[in-house]
């Protein structure tokens, strides 16, 4: 048998492979900090071999209630992911599988490698709706790039849309996957309806080195960029520094920031309660959104989440806290699981690139039910 991770986004530590009924493996941390829970790897040379591998340390994971109830997904060829049998006990994390081919991939959550990253680029500039810039490079040089859709008339609503700051969150690149495929869509009737009224500004991916590198939460330089937007700077943190200054020089009248959640096993979001601008205006119209995006998908709940911050007790570093409070718009962070949604389960598939996608589309729709009243207050 073998284990490699010699691959975009591979992560964990072999301890003992000895045994196919007790591989012995411990999470590895992201490269420059302590957060430890995305794991990749693949599995050679075990066909139709019982193998129970333990992840060891899982207990000093991140989130170790994110085990609890969480089945690992696998494949065979990278492009279709499933769920197997897996447990938690005792502080170790647990898979137990049988793999029918020689070759198999195991993983933390669906994986979105840079190749299609880059791909996903590609198609949207390719669809001749979407322009694409670079503003600025990551600590490891690779490019932050900025999708811009729609006419870019001064009149038009700015609405920005950021995915992936936690780089082990893959499933909100699948979610900017589906919502840019609608947008990009001119027989779409909702895309055409929004792209008359607005230009959207989209950063599919903010993480592309932690992301490569297999990190869960930081980038190359140990940042976590989501407690980074109220003083980012170009050494640390220049994928937040970049996007909020093109921010300031554009305007935000919507802002999407498009998460993962270990725990949680529902999709939800956090709004902006506790920033000292929150008022009534924006509580009628995240009321608004929630209402249109619960119509436009089943998947989408608004009972189980995060508490809401008192008044003016909220975390500004948050880049939900930042923008809706420095813009005085509607902001939202949007959280899928990691698990399954315990609303609508999936045995086989769990929560899943493709479900993440499907919520993508459907959240045009809540956008565009808000549109009428989106324009930030001067």
């Amino acid at each position: 048998m073998k284990i490699t991770t010699q691959f975009d986004a591979g992560s964990i530590f072999v301890k003992d492979l000895t045994h196919p009924d007790n591989i012995r493996l411990a999470l590895r941390p992201d490269n420059a900090s302590e957060f430890a829970q995305w794991f990749y790897f693949r599995l050679q040379g075990a066909a139709y071999t019982r193998c129970t591998m333990n992840f060891e340390n899982a207990a000093q994971s991140a989130y170790p209630e994110g085990w609890e109830d969480y089945q690992a997904v696998a494949s065979y060829d990278r492009q279709n992911w499933f769920r197997v049998p897996s447990r938690y006990e005792n502080g170790v994390f647990t898979i137990e599988h049988t793999p029918l081919a020689n070759s198999i991939y195991y993983a933390y959550f669906e994986p979105y490698s840079h190749e299609q990253h880059l791909n996903l680029l590609g198609e949207a500039q390719g669809s001749g709706l979407c322009q694409i810039d670079d503003l600025g490079s990551t600590v490891q040089g690779r490019d932050i790039n900025l999708l811009t859709i729609g006419s870019q008339a001064e009149s038009d609503l700015k609405i920005w849309i950021t995915a992936r700051q936690h780089p082990g969150e893959t499933m909100a690149e699948w979610f900017i996957e589906g919502l840019l495929m609608r947008l990009l869509d001119s027989q779409d009737p909702t895309a055409r309806a929004l792209l008359d009224r607005a230009t959207f500004y989209i950063v599919p991916n903010m993480n592309p080195d932690g992301a490569f590198l297999g990190n869960l939460r930081t980038n190359a330089a140990g940042a976590n960029l989501n407690r980074e937007w109220l003083e980012p700077s170009v050494e640390k943190s220049p994928e937040v520094y970049y996007v909020r200054q093109k921010m300031h020089e554009i305007g935000v009248d919507l802002f999407l920031d498009i998460h993962g959640d270990e725990s949680i096993p529902y999709v939800f979001v956090a709004g902006t309660e506790g920033v000292p601008n929150y008022n009534t205006r924006i509580e009628q119209l995240q009321n608004q959104f929630k209402a249109a995006f619960q119509a436009a998908s089943p998947d989408f709940q608004d009972e189980f989440g995060y508490e809401k911050d008192l008044p003016n007790q909220a975390n500004m570093t948050l880049a939900t806290h930042y923008v809706g409070n420095e813009f005085k718009c509607l902001a939202y962070t949007l959280e899928m699981p990691f698990k399954d949604n315990a609303n609508l389960p999936d045995d086989d598939f769990g929560w899943s690139g493709q479900r993440s996608l499907r919520l993508g589309e459907s959240i045009l729709n809540a956008i565009l039910a808000v549109s009428p009243a989106l324009r930030r207050e001067s």
